[in-house]
């Protein structure tokens, strides 16, 4: 399931991430597999980076208030985020799959259900650098305005394409589902976009959403893996 979600950011919270990123060092990426490294020509924030904390709290305090990212991507936990920039010069990523396990700050290891890419430039700003997903129903190219984010199964094939010109800002992360089969996650967010919509029109005492409400809490009860 790719899903996009629009204005995760607000324009003071793009611009002084922007700033930041802009004055901070870059180290060429490392934080790959001995496969994908092969593939891999970008730059990334080192995480000894005096900004690298400020930077991952703007955007999980993004993610934790958005209804729509939560619904359907129904987190258990969350790698840090991390930081990366095309250019010209370190222009793309090739063909990988990300890694299934990453490890996480306290040793334990996250299992990658979602891998997702908060777009931090606007189109205009660069040509090339693409998200390309190959999935079940074909590939699908990505390039979304700054501020907005798309989620993706880790386990698809995926590329960035080469930057032609200008610079790509971006930040990925990877995050370990409370339901790890990617259909009936889809099938969860569809069933409460749905209910949303109805309790919207109808509100939150009518009986047959009282129930249907029940039935989704208890599919997540069954399929949870946490």
């Amino acid at each position: 399931m790719i899903v996009s979600f629009e204005n995760i950011l607000t324009p003071d919270e793009l611009a002084a991430m922007r700033r930041q990123l802009l004055a901070a060092e870059w180290a060429r990426g490392i934080s790959a597999g001995p496969q994908a490294r092969q593939v891999k020509k970008n730059l990334q924030i080192p995480e000894q980076s005096a900004v690298l904390r400020e930077l991952r709290t703007l955007v999980m305090r993004a993610l934790n208030r958005s209804p729509d990212v939560m619904s359907a991507l129904l987190p258990f936990k969350i790698i840090p985020p991390n930081f990366n920039r095309y250019t010209v010069e370190d222009s793309h990523y090739g063909k990988h799959i990300d890694s299934t396990l990453r490890p996480l700050p306290d040793g334990s290891y996250l299992r990658t259900d979602v891998s997702a890419t908060l777009f931090l430039s606007d189109p205009e700003e660069y040509d090339g650098g693409e998200l390309k997903i190959i999935d079940t129903f074909g590939e699908q190219t990505v390039k979304l305005a700054a501020g907005s984010l798309v989620t993706y199964p880790s386990g698809s094939l995926h590329e960035v394409t080469p930057v032609t010109r200008g610079e790509r800002l971006g930040c990925y992360m990877f995050m370990q589902s409370l339901i790890r089969d990617t259909e009936k996650r889809r099938l969860l967010y569809e069933m409460d976009n749905s209910l949303r919509r109805l309790r919207a029109e109808q509100g939150e005492a009518q009986a047959d959403l009282v129930a249907l409400t029940g039935t989704y809490n208890n599919l997540v009860r069954m399929w949870s893996e946490c």
